[in-house]
């Protein structure tokens, strides 16, 4: 057999919109930027909170900061390797939802969800109020302007996440590198100095509220593990990473567990060892820091950078939150909305949601970061809570090899993050905590009653059942005119084409000027039947209606075209006639006939 010399036909290689190559997806380094900020900069007020509930009991109770960040950097152990095994379970993101959809019930999916949202919106007030707080330490002078600062912090942080999650990971990676990296700067040069370099703010009067015990330690354990929040949102986000997306994902998570920990330690040494306390007008890592670097340009450059990360770690909300609700939105619990992506990789209505609601919850505290920490954990710790659960559900239900050790291991974090929920609960109801526990049942009360809706129309609609034949039927196109024109030539021509019968309706105040508009259109004789409608209430829309109406009544296919200038600039829409949109809407509320709107577009100025 001879070889063929004709030329192979090869496809057309199709270009990939923006969003649909690997390069703009997230890489490891990139993630650990744009989904892990928030964990990383939670140092500046995790050990803080721990902090203000141990002085509850006096000076004395502060040596305990050391041991309880050892538990704290523990449970951190645990809840990184549970998260990897998310991860590697779900692959498509979703976290405690997903785990919970899957191995726990509708129910416990709905709570989880709604937990995740309120962690996700106080994740983004939270860290902008702090950074606003921060950058106000270096400058006094801002401290009246807190709203504003954090405000302005939420609109630029908008606006790069609706340019698309790669961009901004690519422009958090520079102040992650050296937040980091000035965070252990302080915990060396700290550790190794003999005596503090400097002493920032004014000693802040210690009273003494409660009896140092087992209630307290927990309080100040559960305060503490504010630290964690953030963590994960790794697993919430893993669709954003490049492929082999589980594998990244995981090793962005396990690279945020070896830097936060240690973090977490070092500073806990700092306090003990240079005995450290809540002092006004300061805060404990500014304290840390001047120990260190003492109170000149370098004590100044690191607050403003921890302002700045702070601000920056609302990101990971940004990252995480629109992909939480296109998932929610594909399972039919939010407005589909929800699911819909631009041409870049972002869900643009839910970076827009999530705003929006972040800039009323600062409005309403205005921008106290002490006002919104007490609800901050709780929703953090429900997810995390979850997560292990159902994890443990899910080994026991597979019993791979090995499941009985992650069993354990699961079954420890989902222990520990329950008795830091309620502890949070419990203390902090009366400060705030009876919100999220308010809004957490509201939320799931909303996607519930989405989801049955979805399930109501889908029914009626047939979905998933073959419906029968579609069959041809008589047709009737009713065109309004109002005058002879080019316009109404074109309408008519449109008509035409569409269906077997065309009719053109004309509503006249007064009966001579009907009548000119007759003998006018008989006179051009455009082949199309024309009825007047005298209306002497001088109302245009509803004798139309009542026109449609009586057509309906021939048991034919109604279609009402609807003819509208367009002009050239947006700004001149105002000028024109607005009784089509008008006329639109009341018969799209009103009867069940097809209407078009016929745009005319006007090429001059």
């Amino acid at each position: 057999m001879g070889l063929s010399t004709a030329p192979r036909r090869v496809a057309p290689r199709v270009p990939l919109r923006h969003g649909e190559g690997g390069k703009d997806h997230l890489t490891s380094f990139g993630g650990l930027a744009a989904l892990s900020l928030d964990a990383l900069s939670s140092v500046a007020y995790g050990p803080e909170a721990m902090l203000l509930v141990l002085v509850g009991a006096g000076s004395s109770a502060l040596h305990l900061s050391l041991p309880i960040a050892l538990a704290i950097a523990g449970l951190l152990a645990v809840l990184v390797a549970s998260y990897c095994q998310v991860i590697a379970v779900h692959p498509d993101g979703g976290g405690a939802y997903a785990v919970g959809k899957q191995d726990l019930g509708a129910t416990v999916s709905l709570l989880a969800a709604a937990s995740l949202v309120v962690d996700y919106v106080l994740t983004v007030a939270v860290s902008l109020a702090a950074g606003a707080g921060s950058l106000a330490s270096a400058f006094p002078v801002l401290a009246p302007r807190l709203l504003e600062v954090a405000l302005v912090g939420l609109v630029l942080l908008t606006v790069v996440n609706l340019w698309g999650i790669a961009e901004s990971a690519r422009f958090l990676m520079l102040p992650m590198v050296v937040f980091v990296c000035a965070i252990f700067g302080v915990i060396v040069v700290g550790v190794v100095r003999a005596h503090p370099a400097a002493v920032v703010g004014a000693a802040a009067p210690i009273r003494i509220t409660e009896s140092l015990g087992v209630l307290l330690v927990l309080k100040a354990f559960a305060a503490g593990c504010s630290a964690l929040t953030g963590i994960e949102a790794i697993a919430n986000g893993v669709p954003s990473f490049r492929e082999p997306r589980a594998q990244r994902a995981q090793r962005t998570e396990l690279v945020l567990g070896v830097l936060l920990g240690p973090m977490l330690i070092g500073l806990a040494v700092l306090v003990v060892r240079e005995h450290i306390a809540p002092r006004t007008g300061v805060t404990v890592l500014a304290q840390a820091t001047a120990g260190s670097f003492g109170d000149g340009w370098a004590y100044s450059a690191t607050n403003i950078l921890v302002a700045l990360v702070l601000a920056l770690a609302a990101n990971t909300s940004f990252g995480g939150l629109p992909v939480l609700m296109s998932l929610l939105a594909r399972d039919h619990r939010l407005p589909h909305l929800f699911a819909l992506r631009a041409e870049r990789p972002v869900y643009r209505v839910g970076v827009l949601v999530l705003a929006s609601l972040a800039a009323v919850l600062l409005i309403a505290v205005d921008a106290a970061t002490s006002r919104l920490i007490p609800l901050y954990a709780i929703g953090v710790f429900i997810g995390f809570t979850i997560s292990q659960a159902g994890l443990l559900r899910h080994w026991y239900r597979q019993r791979p090899r090995g499941w009985a050790r992650r069993a354990v291991l699961n079954g420890t974090g989902a222990f520990l993050t329950a008795i830091a929920a309620i502890v949070f609960v419990a203390t902090k109801f009366t400060e705030g905590a009876w919100l999220v526990v308010i809004a957490v049942p509201a939320l799931m009360l909303l996607f519930a009653r989405v989801q049955s809706y979805y399930r109501v129309v889908g029914s009626e609609l047939g979905l998933g059942i073959v419906p029968g034949r579609p069959h041809a039927t008589r047709s009737l196109v009713i065109v309004p005119v109002g005058e002879i024109s080019r316009l109404t030539e074109y309408a008519l021509t449109a008509a035409l084409s569409l269906g077997d019968e065309v009719v053109a309706v004309s509503i006249h105040l007064e009966s001579e000027r009907s009548a000119r508009f007759r003998d006018a259109w008989d006179q051009w004789n455009p082949g199309v039947r024309l009825e007047i409608v005298e209306s002497p209430h001088r109302s245009l829309v509803h004798p139309i209606l009542a026109y449609v109406r009586r057509a309906q009544q021939d048991g034919r296919q109604i279609a009402v075209l609807i003819p509208e200038v367009e002009p050239r600039a947006r700004r001149y829409r105002i000028l024109q006639n607005q009784r089509g949109l008008l006329l639109a809407t009341v018969l799209r509320a009103r009867t069940d006939v097809l209407v078009c709107t016929l745009p005319y577009r006007l090429t001059s100025r």
